[in-house]
C-alpha cells in the first residue's frame, strides 16, 4: 500500500500544489490554467510528463468536469439540476466512488474491489488530504479523481459566493 498527500496551497491563484509521498518528497504536480478558457488542471509526474487532464466544459447548462488520464477519458462529473442542495454524479466505466466524497471520505472501486481511499486530514491550514493507493496500477486514475472532486468543490464555492454579491 502506498501513501500519499495532497495539500492545496490556499491562496494559489492558478491552482497550483503538488502530491507528497510519505517522506515529503513530490510525486506530482498539479497546475491550473489561469485566466484560460477552458479552465484545466494538468497533473504531472516528476518529469513533468502530464500523467492526466482535468477539464471544465464552459458552454453546458449545468457544469461538467471530464477527467483524462494517459490521453483516455476516465470519466465526467457533472452537476445535476437541482432546486436547494448542489447535487453532481461522476460517471465513469468500472470505476466507482462510494462514501461521502463532497467531504473528502471515500473509497474507489474498480470493478467492485477497492483500489483506493481517500480522507480529509482536518486541523490544517488549506485543504489537505490522505490518498491510499491499494493498486498501482490505478494510482493516476485516483489522484486525477482526487483533483477533480477538489476541482468541482472550489468551482462550487466560487459560484456560491458569487451568487451572495
Amino acid at each position: 500500500m502506498k501513501q500519499l498527500y495532497i495539500k492545496q496551497k490556499v491562496f494559489s491563484l492558478g491552482g497550483k500544489f503538488t502530491v507528497k509521498d510519505q517522506q515529503e518528497r513530490d510525486v506530482y504536480f498539479v497546475e491550473g490554467s489561469f485566466m484560460q478558457i477552458p479552465k484545466t488542471f494538468s497533473i504531472m509526474d516528476t518529469t513533468r510528463e502530464e500523467i492526466a487532464l482535468i477539464t471544465k466544459r464552459v458552454f453546458s447548462f449545468l457544469p461538467k468536469f471530464f477527467v483524462e488520464v494517459n490521453g483516455r477519458e476516465v470519466l465526467t462529473i457533472k452537476k445535476e439540476f437541482s432546486f436547494f442542495k448542489a447535487r453532481y454524479t461522476i460517471d465513469a466505466a468500472g470505476v466507482e466512488v462510494h462514501g461521502n466524497w463532497w467531504d473528502m471520505d471515500f473509497q474507489v472501486l474498480q470493478h467492485g474491489k477497492v483500489v483506493g481511499k481517500v480522507s480529509k486530514e482536518w486541523f490544517t491550514w488549506g485543504d489537505s488530504y490522505q490518498v491510499q493507493i491499494l493498486d498501482e496500477e490505478m494510482e493516476g486514475v485516483i489522484i486525477a479523481i482526487v483533483v477533480a472532486i477538489d476541482c468541482v468543490k472550489a468551482d462550487q464555492a466560487a459560484a456560491s459566493s458569487a451568487a451572495t454579491m
